[in-house]
């Protein structure tokens, strides 16, 4: 029996509050990996026993999972609990985390838990460890030593920190956290970890910077003035490997800040994101600055404002973290933009449109970069825009360099980036190295053409170094397309399309019959040799799709999308603001309106129509019927001159006589006398 409980003993119960916001879900998904005692210092031999004892994850969340994948690291998750209810949760667990860190609101809820737990400490089955997650806002306003404002804060200035105004709740916190930990600490031990600013992992506090500079909507990002503070961070999962050392070691200290090595100001680490993810400029703006302030909440724009130069003393003394970004953030901005981006799946979408002159590449290509929000590349495009941004620069010292290359570039240009253009390979290069194209993706449009092309375009000196490793030739896969699509067409339904364009396009784009019957052969000729661009595709297992184009039915090219679309799937970015969707759903109800009233109109009219026409058919029926009256009274009059001629000649008179005889005798029975002076005058006559 005794065995029996110790193996049940082997599963430690932690209970993190709010597992689905962005700090406490990588604090519970970082325990869920861990084994009891992982991070204490020992020998293999005593690591390898407690291989078993692993930490058991349950929570709270505001939204309960539709999908059990989306939160597999907990066993257990709770929503809408009442006190008494989330009492006996917490009574079940061997260590409580609660982590007042990123919202204020969960802060009266965590004093309330340390107070309910604190007043059932003799109904403890086993000692139980209480760990808040706090803010070094509680920590804000604390000045550093006047002799040297240099010098960083440590634990040992605990006693004299000074709150934020705002954060004041959460210091009363972290002290009765500290206070009722001192009564029975066998029973109940309570520790606080006062965190800096929390990123990586898809991003917290930072995320509108990253967004902003990823988007590539703004020249420069904006910081607040005056940028120079110097904030103290910790990545998300190296706040989490601090909870597991705290809850591993169970230390003599109590209050621990959590922050890594670096002093990096506010605008080194905007500069940083801008220059990884956007435009590499910032600007510094005022604190009610339109786009931070619809983008931040107050309390972030709080947070953003700290200057603490901080030294974890107690941590790196006492705890064994092994760290991630442990020199801090802009010393790993590199991982820190890779995690960004998977996380949030931010990746970009690379195309390759090849096929024949007039077959619809651009066409295609435009609708596909609207669809996906991607950078259109055009020969022709790039270098104009690479020719009007030397011209721009062309006031320097090296403006004869510059025009040298402008002229280089017009030549190329006149060419239509013809044969292996040394020009046209260095732009298209730097046109897919451009952040946009890294960030978002690309549609690359009827270019490279050949095979040579392709090799020089993509070609990487990196894996070239390492050549004999590898089979196949060396590719940049940073700019290589992922989906290349080739579309096929017949020369006579191409030569039929460029017929019927009107001569100032076909001019425009050099469809003349001369020109477009020579670019035709041309492509021809190239895609008919052993070594082709779709071959060097292949090669590199990057296989094309054909889409045969053969319908005069579908000018736009209708149908080309929707097959790209269906074989590259769902956009990997940012969907739409809450701003654009209500544009969205306001142009959408305006459709729908639209097409309501429409619809009305239209069946108002058909009812008019159907109307008008019964109209006419009721008004020719009753002419119709009075004409067939007027013809069946003519008819039956025709008809009865005859008979009535017979009975004037033979009826009448015999019975006008009889009624005078019947008159004259005035018999009993006028009928029968009737009947039988007619039989009589009958048969005489």
């Amino acid at each position: 029996m005794a065995d029996v409980q110790k193996e049940m003993r082997r599963v430690k119960r932690v209970f993190v509050n709010d597992i689905d916001s962005y700090s406490s879900k990588y604090i519970a998904k970082h325990l869920s990996t861990c084994v009891v005692g992982e991070s204490l210092d020992e020998d293999e031999d005593e690591k390898v026993s407690k291989l078993r004892d692993q930490f058991q994850i349950v929570g709270t969340v505001s939204v309960p999972s539709k999908d059990e994948k989306t939160r597999r690291f907990a066993c257990e998750e709770y929503s809408a609990l009442s006190r008494d209810e989330l009492l006996q949760r917490l009574m079940k667990c061997d260590i409580i985390v609660y982590n007042i860190s990123e919202a204020a609101e969960v802060t009266e809820e965590a004093t309330w838990a340390i107070s309910a737990l604190h007043s059932e400490i003799e109904h403890f089955g086993c000692p139980k460890m209480f760990i808040l997650v706090s803010t070094l806002m509680t920590w804000a306003m604390t000045k550093p030593a006047p002799d040297d404002p240099e010098m960083p804060l440590t634990e040992d200035d605990y006693r004299h920190r000074r709150p934020h105004p705002n954060f004041r709740e959460q210091t009363s916190a972290e002290k009765l956290v500290l206070k009722l930990g001192k009564t029975k600490r066998s029973k109940l031990a309570t520790y606080v970890v006062a965190a800096g600013l929390q990123y990586g992992m898809g991003e917290g506090i930072f995320h509108f910077f990253f967004k902003a500079s990823w988007l590539g909507e703004w020249s420069s990002i904006p910081i607040l003035e005056p940028g120079t503070n110097v904030i103290p961070t910790i990545h998300v999962n190296d706040l989490a490997g601090v909870v597991q050392n705290v809850i591993d070691h169970s230390p003599k200290k109590h209050y621990f800040v959590a922050v890594d090595d670096s002093k990096n100001t506010f605008e080194d680490i905007v500069k940083a994101i801008a220059y990884a993810l956007g435009p590499g400029e910032v600007k510094k703006v005022p604190r009610d600055n339109a786009s931070l302030t619809k983008a931040l909440t107050k309390a972030d724009l709080d947070c953003l404002s700290i200057n603490l130069r901080f030294e974890a003393v107690f941590l790196k003394e006492m705890l064994n973290v092994l760290w991630v970004c442990e020199s801090g953030f802009i010393d790993n901005i590199s991982r820190v933009v890779k995690e960004y981006k998977e996380i949030r799946q931010l990746l970009p979408l690379k195309i390759c449109l090849l096929g024949p002159p007039a077959v619809g590449k651009s066409s295609v290509a435009t609708k596909l970069c609207k669809h996906y929000k991607l950078s259109h590349i055009k020969v022709k495009d790039a270098l104009e825009e690479k020719i009007k941004h030397l011209e721009e620069m062309g006031d320097g010292e090296n403006e004869s360099d510059e025009a040298l290359q402008v002229d280089s570039l017009k030549d190329s240009l006149s060419h239509h980036g013809q044969s292996d253009d040394q020009n046209v390979l260095r732009v298209i290069r730097e046109k897919l190295n451009s952040k946009p194209c890294r960030n978002q993706g690309f549609v690359l449009d009827g270019y490279p053409g050949t095979s040579e092309q392709a090799k020089h375009l993509f070609y990487d000196e990196d894996m070239e170094l390492e050549g004999s490793r590898f089979k196949l030739q060396p590719f940049n896969k940073d700019i290589i397309p992922e989906y290349i699509f080739s579309l096929d067409a017949t020369d006579e339904f191409l030569t039929e399309r460029v017929q019927n364009l009107p001569e100032s396009v076909a001019e425009n784009m050099h469809y003349t019959q001369d020109e477009f019957l020579q670019r035709l052969n041309r492509f021809r000729e190239e895609n008919a040799e052993d070594e082709t661009v779709l071959n060097y595709f292949d090669e590199l297992e990057i296989h094309p799709e054909h889409i045969d184009i053969n319908s005069t039915s579908d000018p736009e090219n209708d149908a080309v999308i929707k097959k790209i679309v269906q074989i590259v799937g769902k956009a990997m970015n940012y969907g739409p603001t809450p701003e654009e969707q209500a544009e969205d759903d306001q142009k959408r109800a305006a459709a729908m309106y639209q097409q309501r009233l429409q619809g009305a109109a239209e069946c108002a009219c058909r009812e008019a129509e159907e109307k008008a026409r019964m109209s006419v058919l009721q008004e020719e029926w009753s002419r119709n019927v009075t004409e067939v009256k007027k013809q069946e009274q003519e008819l039956l009059e025709t008809r009865s001159i005859p008979m009535r001629h017979y009975l004037m000649k033979n009826v009448i008179p015999t019975l006008t006589g009889a009624l005078l005889e019947c008159c004259k005798v005035k018999p009993d029975d006028p009928v029968e006398f009737l009947a039988e002076y007619l039989f009589r005058n009958n048969l005489e006559d």
